[in-house]
């Protein structure tokens, strides 16, 4: 057979499964020109999460990323991970929307799309696939593979040959969250290269230490492209290293010509790279065979303990990871693979924190179970299903056949402040944080989240006298249990503080009015005061009628007026929380007399979000 190609994951997979995707485009563009000059089959670079991050936290112009690493790696083709009709958000878009994407992508740089679907339900591939071939690029047909009661060989083989019928350039095998065996992926590889006539690419990610024997074992039978990390990005979450594949497979028939020299030289710069993002390092990059019962895939691990550790809820991740598996089985096994590992991932986390399973249902897992994400693998928990939407009509036909052409109203919606189609499909991924995002840019105010220097965090500390982080306090004979979680940045006018009081987490902000003496001996001889207030001024909850949110988020859309009559159960407020949309019922039937909250607000839970006068 001919020698193993490799695609190199470093500027995309690597960093959104160990920092959160929080690699930033200048960090990047040094380093192409080495990339560029080693023969790799493609560099994976855009795509994914990147999209996401770049808009809410880098607030870079992710088209703008793209075009400048095109000019970069003259010689390498770039790879972009796409997921199918939902693109790189979070919902279904219509066709036309798809088609101008793909186009604005392919014009703007990416040669190879890696085409999935989260439910494998190929209806959901057919158009993307075809805006890819119109663009006159590579499209990998692929499988999010997974394993439950309903995912075997016979499944995956079947749904390459109608990937390959769709015309695409080959096959791509998804192990997002490190599942495959050694025997398993001999088997697949197998199966799959007697079955379809196109190149089989091999995708595993390392959370559970097997990953490099599954690359050999594909090798071996068959596979022809495997896609590597550069070892500075790799393993854990990540994936297997791309040197030490390459030394592997180094005078055997399987020889990926590349040079491991050349190779090190790139590990040496982005080994530094990494250090400046320290403070987005998850807890959990090594080897974690847990993930053979939770599959978590490898990009969600490190996000869902940056967002649990935003909520003041790390503690509480081996309970989420607990939860997940039972809430994927309710929902007839989905594999975990964005956009359903957040739908699931969110929901555990709500079942978790929450106290009961399904008292809160995210928006997201409502439109699931009405079939607005396509087909579920197998059945669904009824009892689950009737809870989140009753006895609503479940749609069987494609999703995106009840979407009408949605380009021209996202144009008109986005004219006041998009310079460019980009910036309508820009706005058309993330609507709220897009058009902020684009606000800001057009007005020259974008700023990216700051990247915390180590040595100076370490200065700040040395020396100083340590304050207690959990504590009691008594005020007005009540006595309150106080357990600091997180901090702003030193040095902010207003900075803010992440706090569990009594158990439910809450931000404040410390402000400094003016100076005192501080007793015993500073060594700075500072003065220093604080007051404390609360981040909202809502009143806390005092009656069962007060609304109330189950975690920290912002809100979305206010849904009732002052005035209004409700029902126990009716939807009054929709709240993001977690990349998720969750709307807050009514506890009470009643009238709205009191609405604390305006779409855009941030809100922690332990605030009256609104007032119902029961009846």
């Amino acid at each position: 057979m001919s020698k193993i190609h490799v695609t190199e994951l470093v500027l995309r997979d690597g960093h959104q499964s160990l920092i959160a995707t929080r690699m930033r485009t200048q960090d990047m563009l040094p380093i192409c020109g080495k990339l560029d000059d080693i023969g790799f089959w493609s560099l994976e670079a855009w795509g994914g999460a990147t999209f996401d991050a770049c808009v809410r936290f880098l607030k870079e112009d992710p088209w703008e990323r793209l075009r400048s690493l095109r000019k970069a790696l003259p010689n390498t083709p770039i790879n972009m991970l796409l997921r199918g009709q939902n693109l790189l958000g979070y919902r279904h878009y219509s066709d036309d929307v798809v088609h101008a994407f793909v186009k604005q992508a392919a014009d703007t740089g990416v040669d190879v799309f890696r085409i999935f679907d989260a439910m494998n339900d190929i209806r959901n591939l057919q158009t993307a696939i075809e805006a890819v071939k119109a663009a006159k690029k590579h499209a990998i047909g692929t499988l999010a593979f997974t394993t439950s009661p309903v995912h075997d060989v016979a499944y995956f083989v079947n749904m390459a040959k109608q990937l390959e019928a769709f015309g695409c350039d080959s096959i791509g095998v998804k192990d997002m969250a490190g599942l495959l065996t050694p025997s398993m992926a001999a088997e697949l590889t197998k199966g799959l290269k007697a079955a379809v006539s196109v190149p089989v690419h091999m995708h595993s990610h390392a959370t559970s230490g097997l990953a490099s024997m599954v690359l050999l074992k594909s090798v071996e039978n068959g596979v022809d492209i495997i896609d590597t990390c550069n070892s500075s990005f790799s393993e854990g979450a990540s994936h297997p290293t791309t040197e030490s594949l390459v030394a592997a497979l180094k005078g055997t028939e399987y020889d990926t010509g590349l040079d491991l020299g050349k190779l090190q030289e790139i590990t040496a710069y982005f080994k530094e790279v990494r250090k400046k993002y320290w403070q987005f390092e998850s807890e959990f990059t090594g080897v974690d065979t847990r993930v053979l019962v939770n599959q978590v895939p490898g990009g969600m691990i490190s996000n869902l303990s940056n967002q649990l550790k935003e909520q003041g809820a790390l503690s509480r991740m081996d309970e989420v990871l607990a939860e997940i598996p039972r809430v994927r089985q309710d929902l007839g096994y989905p594999p975990l693979v964005t956009p359903t590992s957040q739908i699931v991932g969110t929901q555990a986390v709500l079942n978790v924190l929450t106290g009961a399973r399904y008292k809160s249902i995210t928006n997201e897992v409502k439109n699931y179970l009405l079939g607005q994400y396509g087909k579920a693998p197998a059945a669904v928990n009824a009892e689950v299903r009737k809870q989140a939407v009753g006895e609503a009509e479940v749609i069987t036909c494609r999703p995106a056949d009840l979407l009408p052409p949605e380009m021209a109203r996202l144009q008109s919606e986005a004219e006041r402040f998009a310079n460019n189609e980009q910036d309508v499909l820009t706005y058309a991924m993330f609507p709220d944080i897009g058009q902020t995002f684009l606000q800001e840019r057009n007005a020259g105010s974008l700023q990216p989240e700051p990247l915390l220097s180590k040595e100076a965090v370490s200065q700040q500390t040395a020396g100083a006298r340590y304050a207690p982080t959990e504590f009691n306090i008594t005020l007005h004979g009540e006595t309150y249990h106080i357990q600091l979680t997180g901090s702003g940045h030193a040095g902010e006018e207003r900075r803010p503080f992440y706090v569990k009081l009594d158990g439910i987490s809450e931000e404040v902000f410390v402000e400094t009015l003016n100076e005192m003496e501080v007793s015993g001996g500073s060594s700075s001889g500072g003065k220093k005061k604080a007051v404390a207030t609360a981040s909202s001024g809502r009143p806390r909850p005092s009656h069962a009628g007060c609304v109330t949110t189950a975690m920290p988020g912002t809100i979305v859309t206010v849904k009732v007026n002052v005035g209004d009559k409700v029902q126990a159960g009716d939807g009054v407020l929709v709240i993001e929380a977690m990349k998720m949309e969750n709307e807050i019922q009514a506890s009470k039937a009643g009238t709205v007399v009191a609405i604390h909250v305006a779409k855009g607000d941030s809100v922690t839970p332990d605030e009256t979000l609104i007032e119902i006068q029961p009846d």
